[in-house]
């Protein structure tokens, strides 16, 4: 097991801007400036009183489920996430952050596992999802066509959780189709949409679906 001061074996670390690949220096530049906690207290206050469970349907190495423990307004917080390493810095960060113990890990593909472990708590659940969005080119699209996003659509990412559960949360490029979204809308409903920003722009979006409160 690794100690809080030891990355897990096989997890890439940088000390420094001139190690970081050019493709995702920009992201190392602003590692600072996460939205994680904010993400995690919007969905906090605008969720339903009843839902009581949290699923992190793409954990990565844990920056989003940690901001839910961190929140303490989840009673159970189930994290998904299908590369071992990954998983393994996930919970090593967890351990750093003191929340390892508040989060149930599982380490498999999220279509798979959700339906097989929750779908009978769905009721209480809210599901959030920051999927892959191909990689940085959805950048070079003034508007991003999300049904063509990779290697998971609009589409089938929504016929999915709303199996599990109506109240979803996904977290998208700042460039995406709103028209695309609001099919998804129910009859006489407004989706909200919320932009998280940084020195003034937009870096991405949160779409809430089902029955979340404006916040």
């Amino acid at each position: 097991m690794a100690t809080s001061k030891e990355p897990p074996e096989g997890a890439q670390h940088y000390d420094s801007a001139e190690e970081v690949p050019w493709v995702i220096s920009k992201y190392w530049h602003q590692r600072h400036n996460i939205f994680s906690k904010r993400i995690a207290s919007d969905i906090a206050a605008s969720a339903p009183a009843n839902k009581t469970i949290l699923v992190d349907a793409f954990a990565g190495a844990g920056g989003n489920t940690i901001a839910f423990a961190l929140s303490g307004r989840w009673k159970q917080i189930f994290a998904f996430e299908k590369d071992a390493t990954v998983l393994a810095c996930a919970k090593h960060n967890a351990e750093v952050y003191g929340v390892a113990k508040k989060i149930f890990w599982v380490h498999g593909d999220a279509f798979a596992e959700i339906p097989r472990r929750l779908k009978q708590v769905g009721k209480s659940a809210v599901v959030f999802a920051s999927p892959p969005w191909g990689g940085p080119t959805y950048s070079d699209y003034e508007v991003f066509d999300l049904t063509v996003m990779g290697p998971y659509t609009l589409p089938f990412l929504c016929s999915s959780f709303f199996a599990v559960t109506p109240d979803v949360v996904l977290y998208l490029p700042r460039t995406s189709d709103l028209r695309q979204l609001a099919k998804y809308a129910k009859p006489g409903q407004k989706l909200q949409v919320t932009h998280y920003c940084m020195h003034g722009a937009s870096k991405a979006l949160c779409v809430y679906f089902g029955s979340f409160a404006a916040s």
